[in-house]
């Protein structure tokens, strides 16, 4: 009695320590800094317009932004509808580039910026069991988004996933 006792217990916290991994995967990692430019109000983001943007009518891929360092961000809607954007920065950061642009906002938590909306579309796990993945070259990110140092011709993408 007391070895099923134990077995089921083990179980238990093991079940706890996978979906604490789960959480801390999904909401990717970040550097603990007390940075004042860390703690941006990240409450709303406004979707981009065609008058925000020049766009490239043969791949219609819009350009945002100004600054020497560029790269390629890919938003996919829950539809799986794909809008493509040059970005253009001085940031350092992928966050911080998407976030001035407001393309991205969400809520800082102890793990980074939880990312809830993208180009103006929000989801919420904790609401409808959805979230924005965030993708570096086609791979699955293993760092946050406002921890990810932007690398020259890199493509970010963030996809709405269950």
């Amino acid at each position: 009695m007391k070895k099923t006792l134990f077995s089921k217990s083990l179980s238990f916290i093991a079940c706890i320590v996978l979906i604490a991994a789960m959480a801390l995967f999904t909401t990717g990692c970040k550097d603990t800094k007390n940075d004042a430019a860390d703690k941006q109000d990240t409450s709303s983001a406004a979707a981009v317009s065609q008058t925000d943007a020049k766009t490239d009518a043969a791949t219609d891929v819009k350009t945002l932004g100004e600054g020497q360092t560029s790269f390629s961000f890919k938003v996919v809607d829950e539809e799986g509808k794909e809008t493509a954007f040059e970005i253009h920065t001085e940031q350092k950061t992928v966050g911080a580039a998407l976030l001035e642009l407001e393309l991205i906002a969400g809520e800082e938590s102890t793990y980074g910026l939880y990312v809830k909306t993208v180009n103006g579309v929000t989801v919420d796990y904790n609401t409808d069991g959805k979230y924005w993945a965030f993708y570096i070259n086609g791979e699955y990110a293993m760092t946050g988004v406002d921890s990810t140092e932007i690398t020259e011709g890199a493509e970010y993408t963030f996809k709405v996933e269950e």
